[in-house]
């Protein structure tokens, strides 16, 4: 299920994208990025619509993912 990330409050949305980028732990090439650089770029993916909340009632966990591969499942 996807969660509209709008209805989160800010530090809540805030600290979710910190740890997907955290636990994400991909190689952005020659040049480091900061943490707060690749937290603004996530949130920027959101506001696109090209990232989304997902909330799975399974595992009862919430996760970033792409809206293509959220599609894809």
């Amino acid at each position: 299920m996807i969660i509209p990330w709008q209805q989160l409050e800010a530090a809540t949305l805030n600290n979710l994208i910190e740890y997907y980028v955290l636990r994400e732990g991909t190689d952005y090439g020659e040049q480091e990025i900061s943490l707060a650089e690749k937290v603004t770029q996530v949130r920027a993916q959101l506001q696109a619509g090209e990232v989304v909340l997902v909330f799975s009632e399974l595992h009862e966990t919430v996760n970033l993912m792409s809206k293509q591969q959220f599609n894809e499942q």
